[in-house]
């Protein structure tokens, strides 16, 4: 079957989910959310969705895809859901949106991969990383089977308290992402290079004498200061004592292409 998988990524861990899956859906063709023409899935039978969660929930940029993409009945949805450990109630909002446009996700999964989220601190420990990278690979092996199988049922959550006090939370502060840039700054290291202007998916930043300005449209991706190469643009106070994070497997050019 003809397989298109649209994937949404800020620091790679999306991006390295949707590629490992498409190899177990023996090479379903993948496609940035980013720039996508939401009529490319075509003629497709089964369409995927990699994305990450934030403020848990959906990102605001795959809630605008989803609402350009031509969806279908018959066709087969299904989702991945990239989290630090809490994927709440992600994939039943996802659900629930398809399910309102006429369309059905048939199964979603949650995966676990380290935090890029640096306002509340670093990685964690190598060891660590590799342990979830480990983990994560084998479910999306298993992923990769009920999806190939085009099975359908069983869509991942969170444990009832995380989907009343999260799905509150994802409610209350959906509204204040884009103003929430306000707390980034640049240090001295800067050298004007410009990856931030170009690697954010929001065309958020602009260059101003020589230093990164964000213009209040910002969708906490944090792609900026996680790729800095001189590890100059921080957010908040506590930053400069963490370490920077992008998945190891993904380069800078595959997320600014």
């Amino acid at each position: 079957m003809k397989t298109v998988i649209f994937y949404y990524t800020g620091t790679g861990n999306s991006l390295w989910s949707a590629r490992l899956l498409a190899e177990k859906l023996d090479g379903g063709k993948l496609l940035p959310m980013k720039g996508a023409d939401p009529f490319l899935a075509g003629d497709a039978e089964a369409v995927g969705f990699v994305f990450p969660v934030h403020m848990w929930g959906i990102p605001g940029p795959v809630l605008r895809f989803l609402e350009k993409l031509t969806l279908k009945p018959g066709i087969y949805y299904f989702a991945l859901a990239v989290n630090a450990g809490q994927v709440s109630r992600t994939l039943i909002q996802l659900s629930r949106l398809l399910a309102r446009r006429g369309a059905k996700l048939a199964a979603g999964f949650g995966i676990v991969l380290p935090s890029n989220y640096i306002p509340w601190g670093g990685p964690g420990p190598e060891e660590r990383r590799n342990e979830l990278f480990r983990q994560a690979r084998e479910k999306i092996v298993e992923a990769g089977g009920f999806f190939t199988g085009r099975r359908s049922g069983l869509i991942e959550r969170g444990p009832l308290w995380q989907r009343i006090v999260f799905s509150a939370i994802y409610k209350l502060s959906f509204k204040q992402v884009p103003k929430m840039d306000k707390d980034f700054w640049c240090d001295d290291k800067c050298n004007a290079c410009g990856i931030c202007v170009n690697v954010c998916p929001a065309k958020n930043i602009v260059l101003a004498s020589g230093k990164p300005a964000w213009q209040h449209h910002c969708e906490q991706c944090l792609a900026c200061i996680q790729w800095c190469p001189q590890v100059s643009i921080q957010y908040g106070k506590k930053t400069p004592a963490y370490e920077r994070y992008h998945h190891p497997e993904v380069q800078l050019k595959d997320v600014i292409g």
